[in-house]
């Protein structure tokens, strides 16, 4: 396989296997990576396609170990696009070990992208960055690297920046960068918001609402998500930033109040209102001006219609799911 594909790494995140399956369905043959192996089909898209194992290979590799085997698959299936997942996600854990974050969001990834960086057949680095990068925001921010963290996640993920951007000056490393807004859809990780409020509504568990639920998100189904980011990999310029986001915002409490409306359970019965985290932005407001009027991107699926699925999704599942932990579970 593969000369001239697609290596994603983080290949098992919600957002990689979106972006696999997205990446399938182009045509794309496709190496996947990721330091855990795989898991339940119900959280793998791409396993969701009739043709997925013909285009598709993983293989269970650690930045953090696996260096050396992840570039001996490099070197073999010579790809000319990376598209990089990989990271210590969850912002509230992440100050109770934050070098495992630095660990896993900066040193493991200089080391990667010192390696990458000598390869003559790439011609697409993708980082997928965060907004967090950027602390609180006021009014829609345009791309930059201006960066004001808030918390050991965002500060290791703004690091990463800083850092492939000097290899961008210093090499011309073909690095972009994509930062999205509050990403869901079908297959998501069960302690994120949505999956979780619409599970705990189905089968009566109390919802805990961090300070009442008042920061302003914009929510993006991840079909959206997976178009873009292979749009930025095949079109975007090198050394750039793309926002990837709705312009619709909502309150948490709102986003709730909706998945109460639509599981027909009481705001009052499903939500616990808990002290607020430490850190956490009150608003991520992305100006993605850029990725519509340069690579032509927008937007398809409304709020309305991504939650209608991603609660298909659980009811057609709810047997498996419910049976399955929802409280995340940090690994190093």
């Amino acid at each position: 396989m593969m000369s001239g594909g697609f290596l994603v790494i983080g290949s098992n995140s919600f957002s990689g296997a979106h972006f696999v399956g997205h990446l399938i369905e182009q045509g794309h043959e496709v190496l996947g990576v990721s330091r855990s192996e795989e898991p339940n089909d119900v959280f793998l898209p791409y396993r969701w396609l009739p043709n997925w194992k013909e285009h598709f290979e993983f293989e269970q590799i650690d930045l953090n170990h696996d260096l050396d085997r992840l570039m001996e698959l490099v070197h073999s299936h010579r790809p000319s696009h990376v598209v990089n997942f990989a990271a210590q996600g969850m912002v509230a854990q992440s100050w109770d070990a934050p070098e495992h974050w630095y660990q896993t969001n900066v040193v493991a990834q200089v080391r990667l992208h010192d390696r990458l960086r000598k390869l003559d057949f790439l011609e697409k680095y993708v980082h997928v960055s965060t907004p967090e990068v950027y602390g609180s925001t006021s009014g829609a921010v345009v791309e930059n690297f201006e960066l004001a963290p808030s918390t050991p996640y965002a500060v290791s993920r703004a690091a990463c920046d800083l850092h492939l951007l000097t290899f961008y000056e210093a090499y011309g490393f073909p690095v972009v960068f994509t930062r999205a807004a509050n990403v869901y859809g079908p297959g998501q990780q069960l302690y994120r918001i949505i999956p979780r409020a619409m599970l705990f509504a189905k089968t009566g568990r109390r919802l805990q609402l961090h300070g009442g639920g008042p920061s302003i998100r914009s929510f993006i189904h991840i079909e959206d998500v997976a178009e873009a980011t292979r749009m930025i990999a095949i079109d975007g310029t090198p050394g750039s930033a793309y926002h990837v986001s709705t312009t619709s915002t909502l309150s948490i409490r709102d986003l709730v109040d909706q998945i109460c409306k639509m599981t027909g359970v009481p705001f009052d019965d499903l939500v616990e209102v808990t002290p607020d985290r430490l850190g956490k932005d009150e608003a991520y407001l992305l100006d993605t001006t850029r990725l519509r009027d340069d690579l032509g991107w927008s937007d398809s699926i409304d709020l309305r219609q991504g939650l209608a699925e991603t609660l298909r999704w659980l009811e057609e599942n709810l047997s498996l799911l419910e049976q399955l932990p929802y409280d995340y579970r940090h690994r190093q």
